[in-house]
This record gives C-alpha cells, sequence and structure tokens, in this order.
C-alpha cells in the first residue's frame, strides 16, 4: 500500500500543537492534542448578489435564457414595446440582432446560444408566436396552441422546452420538441407573472399571479405541489438547474411593494437568504443556485440593473484581531501590509505626529513626522518607503513627507493646502485627490518623486473618501461625504488622466478606508448617517461591490493599510462613536482557513 508521503508528496508533520507551516488541505499531527488535524479555506455559509453590468435598454417585462456569464436578454418594455436583444459576457451587454416581433411578457428558456422566446402581449392582444435564437439572429418557427403572455419557461435549448401558465391565470402546459408544440397535463394551480426554471423533464413553478405562495415541480409528466414560498409574489424570476434546486428572487408583493427578497428551494422547503441590492418586479433571472443574474425590472420605473448571485461555498476572506497600537487615535494615516505596516499622525486628541511599525503582531514607536496632523492623505506599498501629504484640522496643510523605514524628510508641497482626502500609489508616484478646503473639493494632484502637479479633477467633489491604487496611473476612490448626501455610494476609477465613474458601493458612507487596486479592492469601516461608525466590508472586482465579512468593531477614521493587495490589509485605531478614539487593530485575509480534527 502507499504512503501517506507517497500520495501527497510530503510525510505527516509532528507539531505540538496547529501548524503553520500547513497548506491547504495538509495532515499534521498535534502531539499537544494526540490528534491529526488539517486545514481549508473557509466559504460562505450563504450567498449573495453582487452589482453587475447594466443593460444597454431600461426595461421591464423581459425575459432571458443562459447562465451568469453568458446571459441573453430580450423582448420587454420601456415606453413601447421592445424587440431588443441583450448578451451578457459576465461583465458588461452588448446589443444583438433583434427579435423579428417586438412585445413584453414573453416566455424563455435556453441558452445564450440557443434559445427560444414564446407567447407575450401585442397590441392589441397576446400573441402565440414563437422564435428561435441560434446565438446570431432569430427567426419565427410554429407558434404555440394557447395565445398568451406572463408565461413561464424552461428548457435547455431551443429543442427542448416547456411553457407554462399565463395570462388569466391559465393552467396550460405545452412542451417544445424543436419543431412543434404540445399540450400536456396543465398546472394544478392556474396564474401568470410565476417565476420558474429547470428543464422540460424537470422544472418548477415559482409564485405568481395573483400573489401567492405556491409552488409546484415537474417530473417530465406532471405537476406537484410542493412546499411553498415565505413570502407572496408575482412578477419574480426564477433560476436553477432542475426541480430539486432553485432560486425564487424579487416581485411585486400583495401591497404593491418592489421586493428584494430571495428565497432558496432545497428540494424540500423555502429558505430566505441574502436580498438583492435593487428590489424591483417584472425582472427577468437565469442561472443556477450557484451562479445566477437578475436583470432589468421595475423598481419603480424602468432599470438596467443587473445582480449576479454566488452561491454558498465560495472562498471568503475574514478579519481578525491584531495587536494593538501603543498610542490610541483616530484619522491616522497607514501604508503597508498586515505583516508589515507602518502608521502615522492622528488625533489622540491633540493631533499627533506618532509613528509606529507593525510586524503582524507588534506596534513599536518609532521617529516622530515633522508636522503633526490627522485626516491626511499617504501612499506606500511597504513599511519602509512611504509618503504623508495634506491634512489638518484645520488649519489645513500642503506639507508633504517621505518616510525612508528610520525617518520622516520634508519634501515639496502639495500645490493646494487640505485635509479629508486621500491617497494611493508610492512614494515616488502617487495621487492625492478629494478633501476639503473651505468647502467638499474634486482637486487631484499627482506626485512623481520630486513635485505634485495639478491633474484632472474627480467628477464629483467630496471629502473622507476611502481609496486603492497601484501608482498615479492607476487607481480608485469610494464613498466619503458628497453634500449631500452625507454618505456617497459613488466610485471612480483613474486611468492616469482622468475619472470615470463606476459601480457605486453597497452601502454609502464616509471615513472609510480601503486597500487594493483598480481590480481588486477592499472598502472597509466608515461612518454611515445615523450612525456613527460601520463594521461594513466590501470588495470589488475591478466592475462591482459585495458585502463580505465585517470588521470585529464598526468604527471610522481607521490608520489604513494603502498596499496593493487585498489578502493583506490591516485596520488600525479609529473611532466608533465620533469622539472616543481606539488602538485596536484588526488584520484581513482574503482566504481565512479552518482547522479540522480528524475523527472516527
Amino acid at each position: 500500500m502507499a504512503t501517506y508521503k507517497e500520495k501527497v508528496g510530503t510525510a505527516v508533520v509532528n507539531v505540538a500543537g496547529n501548524y503553520p507551516g500547513a497548506v491547504e488541505g495538509q495532515l499534521w499531527y498535534d502531539s499537544t492534542a494526540g490528534a491529526y488535524k488539517y486545514q481549508f479555506p473557509s466559504v460562505t455559509s450563504a450567498g449573495s448578489w453582487r452589482t453587475g453590468g447594466n443593460l444597454n435598454t431600461s426595461r421591464d417585462g423581459l425575459s432571458g435564457a443562459g447562465t451568469q456569464t453568458a446571459g441573453l436578454a430580450f423582448s420587454g418594455y420601456t415606453s413601447t414595446v421592445l424587440a431588443d436583444t441583450e448578451k451578457y459576457n459576465g461583465t458588461s451587454w452588448a446589443e444583438a440582432n433583434d427579435m423579428n416581433t417586438a412585445r413584453v411578457y414573453v416566455g424563455g428558456a435556453g441558452t445564450q446560444t440557443s434559445a427560444l422566446a414564446f407567447g407575450g402581449f401585442l397590441d392589441p392582444g397576446n400573441t402565440a408566436i414563437t422564435e428561435s435564437y441560434n446565438g446570431t439572429s432569430w427567426t419565427e418557427v410554429a407558434d404555440l396552441n394557447a395565445a398568451r403572455n406572463s408565461i413561464g419557461g424552461a428548457g435547455a435549448d431551443n429543442t427542448s422546452v416547456l411553457a407554462m401558465g399565463g395570462s388569466g391565470s391559465l393552467t396550460n402546459t405545452e412542451t417544445w420538441n424543436g419543431s412543434s408544440w404540445t399540450e400536456v397535463n396543465n398546472l394544478n394551480s392556474g396564474r401568470s407573472q410565476m417565476g420558474a426554471a429547470g428543464i422540460i423533464t424537470s422544472a418548477i413553478c415559482i409564485g405568481g399571479s395573483p400573489d401567492t405562495v405556491n409552488v409546484e415541480t415537474w417530473n417530465g409528466t406532471s405537476w406537484t405541489e410542493v412546499a411553498n414560498l415565505n413570502v407572496a409574489r408575482s412578477a419574480l424570476a426564477g433560476s436553477g438547474a432542475d426541480n430539486t434546486a432553485a432560486l425564487g428572487f424579487g416581485g411585486q408583493g400583495p401591497s404593491g411593494s418592489y421586493l428584494a427578497s430571495t428565497e432558496e428551494w432545497n428540494n424540500t422547503s423555502w429558505t430566505a437568504v441574502a436580498n438583492m441590492g435593487t428590489g424591483r418586479n417584472f425582472l427577468s433571472g437565469v442561472g443556477t443556485t450557484a451562479a445566477s443574474l437578475a436583470f432589468g425590472g421595475n423598481v419603480p420605473g424602468n432599470t438596467a440593473a443587473t445582480e449576479e448571485w454566488t452561491g454558498p461555498g465560495a472562498p471568503v476572506g475574514a478579519w481578525s484581531t491584531g495587536g494593538s497600537l501603543n498610542t490610541a487615535r483616530l484619522g491616522l494615516a497607514g501604508v503597508g501590509t498586515n505583516t508589515a505596516g507602518l502608521a502615522f499622525s492622528g488625533e489622540v486628541p491633540p493631533t499627533s505626529a506618532l509613528t509606529e511599525l507593525y510586524n503582524g503582531t507588534n506596534w513599536t514607536e518609532v521617529n516622530d513626522m515633522n508636522t503633526a496632523r490627522t485626516n491626511l492623505g499617504a501612499a506606500g506599498q511597504v513599511n519602509t518607503a512611504a509618503l504623508a501629504f495634506g491634512g489638518g484640522y484645520p488649519p489645513n496643510f500642503a506639507q508633504t513627507e517621505t518616510w525612508n523605514g528610520t525617518s520622516w524628510t520634508e519634501v515639496n508641497d502639495l500645490n493646494s493646502a487640505r485635509r479629508s482626502g486621500k491617497g494611493f500609489g508610492t512614494n515616488t508616484s502617487a495621487i492625492y485627490c478629494g478633501g476639503i478646503t473651505s468647502s467638499n473639493s474634486a482637486l487631484t494632484e499627482s506626485y512623481n518623486g520630486t513635485s505634485w502637479t495639478e491633474v484632472n479633477d474627480l467628477n464629483t467633489a467630496r471629502r473622507d473618501i476611502g481609496a486603492a491604487g497601484t501608482d498615479n496611473t492607476s487607481g480608485l476612490v469610494f464613498g466619503g461625504n458628497q453634500a449631500p448626501p452625507p454618505a456617497s455610494v459613488l466610485t471612480e476609477t483613474w486611468n492616469g488622466s482622468s475619472w470615470t465613474e463606476v459601480g457605486d458601493l453597497n452601502t454609502g458612507r464616509l471615513g472609510l478606508s480601503g486597500s487594493g487596486n483598480i481590480t481588486a479592492a477592499l472598502a472597509f469601516g466608515g461612518e454611515a448617517p445615523p450612525a456613527p461608525a460601520t463594521a461594513v466590508t466590501e470588495e470589488w472586482n475591478g466592475a462591482s461591490w459585495v458585502e463580505v465579512a465585517d470588521l470585529s468593531v464598526a468604527r471610522a477614521k481607521t490608520g489604513y493599510s494603502s498596499g496593493t493587495t487585498t489578502s493583506s490589509a490591516f485596520a488600525a485605531g479609529g473611532t466608533s462613536d465620533g469622539s472616543a478614539v481606539t488602538a485596536a487593530t484588526e488584520e484581513w485575509s482574503s482566504s481565512s482557513n479552518v482547522i479540522k480534527q480528524l475523527t472516527d
């Protein structure tokens, strides 16, 4: 029999306690506990929604097919019925060839390259028209037997589809074989505006109008009533590979509300899971319980909003407690990582010039800055080379200082003295943007290692923003005080010459912190009025933000890691109530590990 070493390439290590050098899946023997142990990454216990790229055409009453990374949207309504078709690539929508017949409340099923659209409303009444899509164009094929709108659809491709229900609370069910429709066994409860998912032999019909909690599953021959939804709704969307695992999301409740709630089906019962960011009805959805897409709808008013669902089981990051600062303070700045960090300045009170180095366990006081200040900007990726600039409380400062790992040196000033802006980059290539002079500022300045130059302004003036970025050619800023609103969700990216507005934060806030780069960043903490502080952490993937694990302690105006990675950030100091200061430090690990012990 092969040994463990022969199978996995490493011997079983004997360690007194947990093994800090263990890699994912590696087994070791804990001689203290007298047990074999292994570790694996922690994963999400529940799914979550993330903002995706907007449709090109806002609409409701649309239909769809495909997957989260290869979606298809077609038909719908703005001020008129639409034939528009769009394709999604996991990031953005692109316009494709229109349907032959514009209509709304169409049934749909299939994939991005093999879809079927059937029925719908075409003034002055319902239609039975069916169109088949081959990935490039639509072709009219045989009509439904029963003209209707607000119809549910399920199917693997344009040769195998199930159509269910429809306007007038119909129970009609038909199957499509690639050339014609055949009437089969009816639903038990007539309805329209339902959510639907699955394939021709294993489908599910979820809720519908009149607003109902009723759910039925299809086994290829007949419908069976199963456990009800928790929330009655119509005009919702559904997704799922078959009738054993599905999602129902959005819709309209009995009161006419625009629902954001999501429920998950496990073949036995429905469980409420994470809400969508935008409540809406008459939307469309595609995908599975692991990866779904929700797009369009009425909020009220037509929307182009798209959201992406990631189901449970994805690796997640987490915050853990680190060593406390020697001096508690807020409004400080920082650079580096959670094993090699630098924190400086801040309000104790009064304002401070204190500098501390972090080794992953303890903070050590080192040489002070030349100018005591708070609410300043910083840039740097390591704790041996940093740049500090601006700040004040007031008065505002223009002073800039560089850190060489031992001491601070004054260099050329900013062109405009200000405080409460944010910076990113390195000690030789940095950006400082936003802040406050006598009012909120959109000013942006670029540093080349010697001097500052004013460049193009932010699109929206604001202060107390978060920021992340690699150098003076690439970064992003987010949140802040926009005055009004007091807590902004706006995000802008910098390409070296101009700012572009991109996907918003999920939670508006000011006094937040950030780490990472233009394609992968963290935003954490901050003040979310009326609360003086929040623990919310969001992760940016280059297109949108998603909420991840919260800080252990809600706080604003922390010292932060301005490094270019999201895998090893830190949050140090800050305030939880707007006045009292803390010395607490938390460390972020993008893939936290869970240790398990082998048992009989």
